[in-house]
């Protein structure tokens, strides 16, 4: 089973924010998931995350994917260089 951490879109029409979620590859955007990582609300100015870094850090030694915009996310909180450096 491949499990990506990817965006799950929540809020209103026009008024968008995401959850952090792990999720089955094969489940749509919104649907089922496994559990929440975090949050992150690109309407707001300088775009407030929140991320539980202990979370991530095991899905991802458990063999999770981050998505693309995930992956930016998470390196701009500094989880992807200790996620490396750990690897090490």
């Amino acid at each position: 089973m491949a499990v990506k951490i990817r965006l799950n879109r929540m809020g209103a029409k026009k008024n968008p924010f995401y959850r952090i979620v792990v999720a089955d590859s094969r489940a749509p955007r919104d649907g089922r998931f496994i559990e929440i990582l975090g949050n992150y609300d690109p309407t707001k100015k300088d775009a407030p995350v929140n991320v539980d870094e202990e979370k991530v850090m095991d899905w991802m030694n458990k063999g999770a994917q981050p998505t693309d915009t995930v992956r930016s996310i998470l390196k701009k909180q500094g989880i992807m260089k200790k996620f490396a450096d750990s690897k090490k």
